[in-house]
C-alpha cells in the first residue's frame, strides 16, 4: 500500500442513486483518488450483492461499508492482514468469506435480524412484511426497482428488510421503542425500514482504521464526506469532514473545461475544501494532508456552494501556502 495521509469515508447513496445517474463528475473524482493512490471507503444501506453494479460502473476497489454499519467488505488480498476484534465483547468470527469478499461482520448475520422482526412484531401487535416474504410481482411493486434490482435488494446478508403494513404513526412509534429495548437498530429508507442487530457504523471505520494504520505504520486521518442527509450517520466518527452539497441542496460537479475561469482568491472559488480531485496530481498528498489539517480542516467560504468536489484555485490555494 502506498504512503497516504488521509483515508476517505464517502456516504454514496445520495451520490450513485439506485435509478437515474450517478453524481455528474465523481468518475473523474474516483479517478483522481486511484491515480494518488487515496483510500475512498465507501458506505451504503444497500447490500453486497446489490452495490455490486455500482462498485463495477465506477471502478471502485476499496473495501466498502454494507448495510448501514452491518459489515465491513475488504476486496480479496487488499491488506494481506488479519483483522485484530475484541473476542471478548464479539462472540464471532474475526472475518468470514463472502463471496469475492474478505467480511468483517460487526452486526449479527442473518437470520438473528429476521427472528427478532418476527418476534417483535408479534409481541407488539404491529404487523410487519418483510421484502423476503413477497412474490417477485409484489416485490417490484413495493421497492419501484426492476424485477432483477428487486431481487438484489431483499437479499441481505445481515439485516432485514421491512415495511409496516397500515400501522399508525403511535404503533410505528410503540414498535420501534420496543425494538431498541431489545436492542434492535432501525433505518428508514423511504417507506422501508431496515433491522439489525449489533449496526455500527463508528466500529466499521474504527475496525478499517486499525487495518490501514497498521499496513501504513502510522496512523491516517480519517476524512468524511456525505450530503446534508447522510452526514449525521458518518461525521460524528471522523477526524474531519466535509459536506458534499451546497446551502441550496445543488450537488454537481463542475466540468473541468471550466476550472480555469476560477478567480485567484480562495473565498471567490466555489467549494468548502476544493476537495481532492482532478489538479490534486500536481502536489503530493502529504503537502495536501498538512495544510488540511493546519489550515483548513473545515473551511466555508463565504459565497454560495457550487459544487461539492469542485477543485479550482481553493486547491491550488492549499498547494501554494507555504
Amino acid at each position: 500500500m502506498r504512503q497516504t495521509s488521509n483515508v476517505l469515508y464517502i456516504a454514496v447513496d445520495s451520490l450513485i442513486p439506485l435509478r437515474g445517474n450517478s453524481l455528474h463528475g465523481l468518475d473523474e473524482f474516483t479517478a483522481t483518488l486511484d491515480h494518488e493512490a487515496i483510500p475512498a471507503v465507501w458506505l451504503t444501506s444497500r447490500s453486497r450483492l446489490q452495490f455490486d453494479d455500482a462498485r463495477r460502473k465506477h471502478g471502485h476497489t476499496q473495501p466498502f461499508i454494507a448495510e448501514d454499519g452491518c459489515a465491513v467488505y475488504l476486496p480479496e488480498g487488499y491488506f494481506h492482514l488479519t483483522p485484530v476484534s475484541d473476542a471478548s465483547r464479539i462472540k464471532k468470527a474475526a472475518t468470514v468469506r463472502l463471496g469475492r469478499f474478505t467480511c468483517i461482520p460487526i452486526a449479527e448475520a442473518l437470520p438473528a435480524a429476521a427472528d427478532a422482526l418476527q418476534s417483535l412484531s408479534q409481541d407488539v401487535g404491529v404487523p410487519v412484511v418483510t421484502l423476503r416474504s413477497l412474490s417477485p410481482r409484489e416485490l417490484a411493486q413495493n421497492t419501484g426497482l426492476p424485477q432483477r434490482e428487486a431481487e438484489l435488494a431483499r437479499q441481505r446478508d445481515f439485516d432485514e428488510i421491512f415495511f409496516f403494513a397500515g400501522a399508525s404513526d403511535e404503533e410505528v412509534a410503540k414498535f420501534l421503542a420496543e425494538g431498541h429495548n431489545r436492542n434492535l437498530q432501525f433505518r428508514q429508507h423511504g417507506v422501508l425500514w431496515s433491522a439489525a442487530i449489533g449496526a455500527s457504523v463508528q466500529r466499521c471505520i474504527r475496525e478499517l482504521s486499525k487495518l490501514y494504520d497498521r499496513a501504513l505504520r502510522y496512523h491516517a486521518h480519517t476524512l468524511g464526506i456525505a450530503t446534508s442527509d447522510m452526514a449525521a450517520g458518518l461525521f460524528p466518527y471522523c477526524e474531519t469532514h466535509h459536506r458534499a452539497d451546497g446551502p441550496q441542496g445543488r450537488r454537481r460537479f463542475p466540468r473541468p473545461d471550466r476550472q480555469a475561469s476560477c478567480p485567484a482568491s480562495p473565498t471567490a472559488c466555489p467549494g468548502p475544501l476544493g476537495m481532492l480531485a482532478l489538479r490534486c496530481r500536481r502536489k503530493k498528498l502529504e503537502a495536501w494532508g498538512k495544510m488540511l489539517r493546519k489550515s483548513a480542516s473545515i473551511y466555508t467560504p463565504p459565497t454560495p456552494i457550487e459544487s461539492p468536489f469542485s477543485l479550482g484555485c481553493y486547491t491550488n490555494h492549499l498547494f501554494s501556502v507555504g
